[in-house]
């Protein structure tokens, strides 16, 4: 039997409200145009529910005694807890999941959503990942 990490409620309630914003950018919006656009619009929505959302985060990095102050940047953080990458592509690759979770695990943040915008129906574009 797998045993499935849990979150607490409001990081539960936090995610369906994560979701059903990305569900009216898309309506909205529709396939095909640029990340960029889709991460205002997402960023945008979330605001106007009341969630504190952080766009283009810089995440720091290292390698031994190597610093990398500028080492990456995450698309949106929201409310501290969850990570949003956002894609505008054909299909999504296990290099976008890569590129999420080294996010989360250099932030300690357990939640991270990996949404490709660029598909005719949005639940088949998102990928919900947790530590």
């Amino acid at each position: 039997m797998k045993i499935f990490p849990k979150l607490d409620v409001w990081t539960e309630r936090l995610a369906t409200q994560i979701v059903d914003a990305a569900f009216e950018v898309h309506t909205t919006l529709g396939p095909g145009l640029l990340e960029s656009v889709y991460e205002r619009s997402l960023a945008y929505e979330l605001r106007e529910r009341g969630f504190n959302v952080e766009q283009q985060v810089i995440v720091p990095a290292s390698y031994k005694e190597v610093d990398f102050p500028y080492g990456f940047r995450l698309d949106l953080m929201v409310e501290d807890r969850v990570i949003i990458e956002i894609k505008s592509v054909d299909a999504l690759l296990n290099v976008h999941r890569s590129q999420l979770l080294t996010y989360m695990k250099l932030t300690g943040i357990r939640l991270g959503f990996l949404m490709n915008f660029n598909v005719p129906i949005l639940k088949n574009g998102i990928k919900r990942v947790i530590l």
